[in-house]
């Protein structure tokens, strides 16, 4: 499935991601009882796993979306966050998960937090389905973590590599 010059190695497989976003479910369920709560995935990536995450939550979800770039037209951060798209639904009052595919500056993250915050949310947490702290430039707290990775060129699961690759039931590792 990979493009030429390209292979991929499997890391995490599609049966380790399902068991482990249904404790995720879980936890947030319990953490939640008696309430509900709002995920907001940060696109493109994380669409795959708010929608598995949603799935396996048992109290009342509501799913919102939004876009967002910090890289403007070159390759590397600019560290200035931009958001492309904003949720629909105001979140004043509400309980905030925001799904992330994968943290690894933690800058996105960061300023999603405050923005949050700022909009007066009853609560504001994090959940990644993928935690790479070694790239981290900010310290945010990810309240949910499903996988601490190293710091590799990871795909699938909603991950890409130049929009490729993200519909990989499983978590890769790019190699060139």
């Amino acid at each position: 499935m990979a493009e030429p010059g390209e292979t991929i190695k499997m890391m995490l497989p599609e049966e380790e991601l399902d068991r482990r976003i249904r404790e995720l479910g879980k936890e947030i369920s319990e953490d939640y009882a008696g309430e509900s709560v709002y995920l907001v995935g940060v696109l493109r990536g994380a669409a795959f796993f708010t929608c598995e995450l949603a799935k396996r939550i048992t109290v009342p979800v509501t799913i919102d979306f939004m876009s967002t770039s910090s890289y403007g037209s070159g390759t590397v951060s600019s560290g200035e966050v931009i958001i492309k798209q904003d949720v629909e639904i105001p979140v004043e009052g509400r309980n905030i998960i925001i799904c992330e595919d994968i943290i690894d500056s933690g800058n996105t993250l960061h300023c999603l937090l405050k923005l949050f915050r700022e909009r007066k949310a009853k609560s504001v947490k994090l959940c990644a389905l993928l935690d790479k702290p070694d790239r981290r430039e900010v310290d945010v707290k990810v309240d949910y973590t499903g996988f601490t990775v190293p710091d590799e060129f990871i795909v699938g699961y909603g991950l890409d590599y130049d929009q490729k690759y993200r519909n990989l039931p499983y978590i890769g590792v790019v190699e060139f």
